[in-house]
């Protein structure tokens, strides 16, 4: 998290102020945003080229508009008043593989009250990511399709969580080209973070996995696994078979010994 506030400028400088940013992810909080401040993406050399970078506005983001550099040009991501409300996230492809430049220009301000321009961004090096579609990410886990076998075991071994559970429900947001599945989960395999919690009380574990509208999840009965990877703190789902057929791909992979990884059945 890199933090700063347009009130440690001296008040009558008319130069920009530029940052540098060497993680592939993490967040930016502007506080009090004045004039503007350019904000160069760099990850450390030796890193992967990344053709694709994604932010996602805080929902309280205020002061400010975003803009990416292009060829000189800048062209709008955000607006402050698009910053009113929640804000899905936004990708588009990188200028240049080592270097994406931000350019965030601070709203003429009549009082003094405190605004926050605050987003995350994390750069994507998967070409099938590139383009001004949010939706680009969310495809790098949601497929929409089955997953083969192998696909399934190699998810159980690198996917930032895989739970067991059933399907709650699941709510659509057509303006924002999404689902979210709410599932009740039996037992937490692993998890980044804890998108997976428990309620209050002793009450049952409980958590919501993203994935995009054109899939068209629906409520089912039975037990799953769920399998996918996180972005900006949210679960996005990727292999996703009934238990019970993952337990028959499993076991018959272990007795070959194709298993890419050790799972706990118990």
């Amino acid at each position: 998290l890199l933090s700063g506030s347009g009130l440690s400028r001296e008040p009558r400088s008319r130069a920009v102020e530029q940052v540098h940013l060497r993680c592939t992810e993490g967040s930016l909080e502007w506080v009090y945003p004045a004039r503007a401040l350019r904000v160069l993406l760099e990850p450390n050399v030796g890193s992967a080229p990344h053709s694709t970078v994604c932010i996602k506005p805080a929902s309280d983001f205020q002061g400010a508009s975003i803009y990416v550099e292009r060829a000189g040009q800048l062209q709008l991501v955000l607006s402050e008043a698009q910053g009113a409300r929640p804000q899905p996230v936004s990708c588009f492809s990188s200028p240049s593989p080592q270097r994406a430049a931000l350019f965030l220009q601070a709203s003429p301000q009549r009082d003094i009250s405190r605004r926050t321009a605050s987003f995350q961004y994390k750069l994507l090096s998967n070409q099938s990511a590139a383009g001004p579609d949010f939706q680009k990410m969310a495809l790098l886990e949601a497929m929409c399709r089955p997953c083969d076998n192998m696909e399934l075991l190699m998810a159980i071994c690198s996917s930032d969580f895989v739970v067991k559970g059933s399907i709650r429900n699941v709510s659509h947001d057509s303006e924002n080209h999404m689902s979210q599945v709410d599932v009740s989960v039996q037992k937490v395999y692993r998890q980044k973070n804890q998108i997976f919690q428990q309620e209050e009380g002793g009450g049952e574990w409980r958590g919501p996995i993203q994935t995009l509208l054109q899939c068209k999840v629906k409520k089912g009965g039975g037990d799953f696994l769920f399998t996918g990877n996180e972005h900006f703190g949210e679960a996005w789902l990727g292999c996703a078979p009934r238990f019970k057929d993952f337990i028959l791909v499993y076991q018959a992979a272990r007795e070959r010994g194709a298993n890419p990884c050790e799972f706990e059945l118990n």
